[in-house]
C-alpha cells in the first residue's frame, strides 16, 4: 500500500497536537517580530510631515538636513547621511541671485521671549506673503524697532497681554528679549494669527545669524530654473518635501535603526529558536520516522512529509501572527511619538510589504528547519534507523560542531579586541561578542548541555534518587536540554547586555554629575540680562570624526559652549592639557571621543557645528567627565548663530544668586531632571530587551512545555516500576533547576564578556549590574522553568492517573 505524504502530515498534527502547537506558537512569535520591525523599518524609509509654514509656498529654498559623504573604497564604498544636530541654513547671498527668477522671500525664524516670561516665535514681515497672515489693527513693520504682535484671534488689549507681550495697542513700547539681547520696541500693529514680526532686514539681524537665512521661499518661478541656479548649493523643495522639519532626519534615522538594526538582531534570534522548535518537534518524533523507514517509506516521502506539515502549521502562524506584530509596531511607534522622538506629522506606514516578508520568513524557517532536521532521518537505513531512535545519538555533527567551534573562537577574539581596543572600536567588538557567543551556545548546544548536567549535575547525584535521576536524564538526554537551555541563554544574555549598559550609563552620568558640577545655582534657559550674573552655557550636539581610514565616520557628541571661566563652575576632570587655553578655534573634549579620533592635545578635531558647518579646532585639553557634563568643550562665541535657539540653555552660579536675574534650581534639582532628560533612550533599551527577552522566555517555556508532554510514556514507565507521583515531580523540578541555572550561568558569562569593554568605551569604568534587578531576572528564569515544567508534568500524571484508573 502506498504512502501518502499530505495524508501522513495531516494525521500527525491531528494525533500530535502538543508537538504542532509548539511550533505554531514559536513560528507566530517569529512572525511578529519580524512584522514589527518590517513595519517602523517602512515608516522610517517613507517618513514625513505635510508642510506647515511652507504649505502656500510654490518653490522652496533650504539647507540640506544631512550630511552627506563617501565611506570606504573600492566596491565596498557607500554614500553616509547623518542628520546635522540643529538647523542648517543657507547664505543669505542666494537670496539675491534668486530674485530675476521670481519674487524671492528670504525667511528667518527665531524665539523671542516676552515680558512675561513666554517664548514666541519671531520673523520677518515678509514671510506672511505665504503663510497667509492678515494684518488685523494698525499697520506693517517698516523700520529698525517696530514690531507687529499676533494676538491669536483677535485684536486688543486682552489679547495682547494674553500673547504675554504686555502690550495693549499700537503706540505702546514692549521690550522683547531676542537671540541678540534685550531690545525695546514700538508696537505699529496686530495680526490675527500668533507670533511676533519686525521688518524683514531686522529680523536678520536679531536672529543671531544676520549672514544665513532658514529657507528663501520663490513666489511665480520655474522650479527647473531654481534648480539651475542654485547649482547644488542648497535644496530646492516642492510638493511634499516643504515640510522642512529638522526632527524628520533624525526620526527617520531612529525608525530605521530600530527596524533594521535591531530588527536584523531580533530577527535572527527569533528565526534561530523557532527554527530549533521546529527541529525539536521533528527530531522528537524520530522514532515514528523510523517505523516508517521500516515498513517501505522512502526517503523522499520523509521530507515531503515533514514539508507538508510546515506548509500546515506555517500559513496560518504567518497570518496569525501578523496581527500581533502590527499591534506592537503600532505601541511602539506611538511610544516614540508620545515622547518626543518622532514629530507628530509622521504616521506609521501599514503596507503588503513587511506582512508578506514575515509570513514568508515564518514560512522559510519551518521549511529549513524541517528539512535540516529530517536529513538523518530519511538518509539512514530502516534497520539503523529504529536502533537510533532508541536511544539518542551522543556523536557531536560534523557540521554543527566546526561551525560552533569557529563561532567561540571568534566570540574570544573579539572579546580581546574589546578589551584591548579604545573607545568606538572597542564598542564595536564588544557588540559582536554577544552574538557570536550566542551562535556558539547553539550550535554546540548538546556538548554544552552535557557539559552542564556533569558539573550542575554532581550536587543532584549526591543527594536524593530524584536529584540522581535527573543528573541521569539530562546527562543521556543532551539534545533535549540544549533545545531548552538555549532560549534562557538567549533571554539572559541580551535582555541583561541592554538593561545593564543602561545601568552603568546612568552610574556614570550621575557620578560624573555629581563629582563636576561644582557650581551652587541653574538658571534654566535665562534672559539675556541673567547671564552676565555666572558662567553661560549653551548645551547642543556636534558631529566628530572617529575612526582612521576608511573606518572613519561622522558621530555624535555632546556638546557645551561656555562664556567665562568654566573652571569657577565645572571640575571637568582634565587629564591633559589646560581649559585655560580655551579660546576660539579651539575645544576641549572627553577621553573616549579623543580616542575614537585617534587625536589628543595640540591636534586639530574635525567636527561639524550644530548646523553642520565645518570646523578642525585644536585640542587644548582632554577630560575624563564628558558623558556627565558634555564630550565636547568650546567658547560659546563659536556657537554664535550656529545653534537654532540661538541662546544660552542654561546659567551655572557660584555662590549666592542675584535678586531679579530669574528662579534658580540646586544642582541636585539639575542633575535629576539631567537624567529624566534620557528617558528616550532608557525606555528604548528596557523595550527591546523586554522585546527580545521576552520572545526567549515565551520560546524556553514552549520548549520545555513541547519536551514534558514529550516523555509522557518516560514518566508513565516511572510510575509503572514503583516511583510515586511526588517523586516524579520532584525529578522534574530538579530538571528544571538544572535547566534555568545552566541557563542563567551561561546568558551572565555571555552579558559579561560583552559588558565589561562596553561599558569600559562608554564610561570609562566596569559594568553596574544592580543586585536586586540581576536577582530578579535569574529567579524569573528559574520559575519560568519550573512552571513551563511542573504545569504540563501536573496535567499529565493527573491524566494518566485517571485513565488508569478507568
Amino acid at each position: 500500500m502506498p504512502l501518502h505524504p499530505n495524508g501522513l502530515a495531516r494525521a500527525a498534527v491531528r494525533l500530535r497536537p502538543a508537538a504542532f502547537a509548539g511550533t505554531f506558537v514559536a513560528l507566530l512569535m517569529t512572525v511578529a517580530i519580524v512584522c514589527a520591525c518590517g513595519i517602523l523599518l517602512e515608516s522610517g524609509a517613507r517618513a514625513g510631515v505635510p508642510p506647515t509654514r511652507y504649505a502656500h509656498a510654490p518653490v522652496v529654498v533650504a539647507a540640506d538636513q544631512q550630511i552627506h559623504r563617501r565611506v570606504g573604497s573600492g566596491d565596498g564604498a557607500y554614500e553616509e547621511a547623518v542628520p546635522v544636530p540643529e538647523r542648517a541654513r543657507v547664505d543669505a547671498a542666494l537670496a539675491a541671485g534668486l530674485a530675476p527668477l521670481g519674487r524671492a522671500v528670504p525667511d528667518v525664524v527665531f524665539p523671542v521671549r516676552g515680558a512675561a516670561g513666554t517664548t514666541a516665535e519671531a520673523s520677518g514681515w515678509g514671510s506672511t506673503a505665504f503663510t497667509g497672515v492678515q494684518l488685523g489693527r494698525g499697520r506693517a513693520p517698516a523700520n529698525a524697532g517696530e514690531v507687529v504682535l499676533g494676538v491669536g484671534t483677535g485684536t486688543g488689549a486682552a489679547a495682547s497681554r494674553a500673547a504675554g507681550t504686555g502690550a495693549d495697542a499700537p503706540g505702546d513700547r514692549v521690550t522683547l528679549d531676542t537671540p541678540v539681547g534685550k531690545r525695546e520696541f514700538r508696537v505699529v500693529g496686530h495680526a490675527a494669527g500668533t507670533g511676533v514680526w519686525f521688518s524683514d532686514a531686522e529680523a536678520r539681524t536679531l536672529s543671531g545669524h544676520p549672514g544665513a537665512l532658514d529657507a528663501v521661499v520663490l513666489l511665480d518661478a520655474d522650479p527647473a530654473r531654481v534648480r539651475a541656479a542654485v547649482d547644488g548649493r542648497a535644496q530646492v523643495l516642492t510638493g511634499a518635501d516643504r515640510a522642512v522639519d529638522p526632527q524628520l532626519a533624525g526620526a527617520r534615522e531612529m525608525l530605521i535603526g530600530l527596524g533594521g538594526s535591531f530588527g536584523g538582531t531580533a530577527t535572527l534570534v527569533a528565526v534561530f529558536t523557532a527554527a530549533a522548535t521546529v527541529a525539536l518537534s521533528v527530531g522528537q518524533r524520530s522514532r515514528e520516522f523510523a517505523l516508517l523507514r521500516a515498513v517501505g517509506a522512502t526517503p523522499r516521502q520523509i521530507r515531503r512529509t515533514i514539508a507538508t506539515e510546515a506548509l500546515l502549521v506555517a500559513p496560518a502562524a504567518g497570518a496569525l501572527g501578523c496581527i500581533p506584530g502590527i499591534g506592537l509596531a503600532a505601541w511602539w511607534f506611538g511610544q516614540l511619538q508620545a515622547k518626543g522622538a518622532i514629530p507628530a506629522g509622521v504616521e506609521l506606514t501599514v503596507s503588503w510589504l513587511p506582512l508578506v516578508t514575515a509570513a514568508a520568513t515564518g514560512l522559510a524557517t519551518a521549511l529549513l528547519a524541517g528539512w535540516a532536521a529530517a536529513r538523518r532521518p530519511a538518509r539512514i537505513r530502516p534497520g539503523q534507523a529504529l536502533a537510533e531512535a532508541a536511544v539518542e545519538r551522543l556523536r557531536p555533527g560534523w557540521i554543527r560542531t566546526p561551525l560552533g567551534i569557529a563561532a567561540l573562537a571568534g566570540g574570544a577574539t573579539c572579546a580581546g579586541l574589546a578589551a584591548t581596543g579604545r573607545g568606538e572600536d572597542a564598542a564595536n567588538a564588544a557588540l559582536g561578542v554577544v552574538m557570536l557567543f550566542m551562535l556558539a551556545v547553539a550550535l554546540l548546544g548538546p556538548l554544552i548541555a552535557r557539559a552542564c548536567a556533569a558539573v550542575l549535575g554532581l550536587p543532584l547525584r549526591a543527594g536524593s534518587a530524584s536529584g540522581s535521576l535527573a543528573a541521569a536524564n539530562s546527562r543521556t538526554n543532551a539534545r533535549r536540554l540544549a533545545s531548552a537551555i538555549t532560549p534562557i541563554v538567549l533571554a539572559m544574555a541580551f535582555s541583561s547586555t541592554l538593561v545593564f549598559l543602561h545601568t552603568s550609563e546612568e552610574r556614570a552620568v550621575r557620578q560624573q554629575q555629581e563629582a563636576g558640577l561644582i557650581a551652587d545655582h541653574v538658571i534654566a534657559d535665562p534672559s539675556s540680562d541673567a547671564t552676565r550674573a555666572g558662567v553661560a552655557i549653551t548645551r547642543t550636539s556636534v558631529l566628530a570624526m572617529t575612526g582612521t581610514g576608511a573606518e572613519r565616520s561622522l558621530r555624535s557628541a555632546s556638546a557645551q559652549g561656555v562664556a567665562g571661566d568654566v573652571t569657577t563652575v565645572q571640575d571637568l576632570g582634565v587629564r591633559e592639557g589646560s581649559l585655560a587655553a580655551l579660546r576660539p578655534g579651539t575645544v576641549a573634549v572627553d577621553r573616549t571621543l579623543a580616542d575614537s579620533a585617534h587625536a589628543g592635545v595640540g591636534d586639530r578635531i574635525e567636527l561639524r557645528l550644530p548646523d553642520g558647518t565645518p570646523a578642525t579646532p585644536e585640542i587644548v585639553a582632554v577630560y575624563t567627565r564628558g558623558l556627565g557634563l558634555g564630550q565636547v568643550t568650546l567658547p560659546a562665541a563659536d556657537l554664535t548663530g550656529r545653534t537654532t535657539a540661538g541662546h544660552p540653555t542654561e546659567l551655572l552660579i557660584r555662590g549666592p544668586v542675584p535678586a531679579g536675574i530669574g528662579p534658580a534650581v540646586s544642582v541636585s534639582d539639575w542633575t535629576t531632571a539631567r537624567n529624566t532628560d534620557r528617558e528616550v533612550n532608557a525606555w528604548a533599551n528596557t523595550t527591546m530587551a523586554a522585546v527580545l527577552g521576552g520572545f526567549a522566555a515565551v520560546t524556553a517555556a514552549n520548549t520545555l512545555v513541547m519536551t514534558v508532554l514529550d516523555r509522557r510514556r518516560e514518566l508513565r514507565m516511572l510510575r509503572l516500576v514503583g516511583s510515586t507521583r511526588r517523586q516524579v515531580l520532584r525529578m522534574l523540578r530538579w530538571e528544571a533547576l538544572l535547566i534555568g541555572g545552566a541557563g542563567v550561568g551561561l546568558g551572565s558569562a555571555i552579558a559579561l564578556a560583552t559588558l565589561f569593554p562596553l561599558t569600559k568605551a562608554v564610561t570609562g569604568a566596569p559594568p553596574h549590574i544592580p543586585p536586586l534587578l540581576y536577582a530578579s531576572f535569574a529567579a524569573a528564569a528559574l520559575a519560568l522553568g519550573l512552571a513551563a515544567t511542573a504545569l504540563p508534568a501536573r496535567w499529565t500524571l493527573r491524566r494518566d492517573s485517571r485513565t488508569a484508573t478507568v
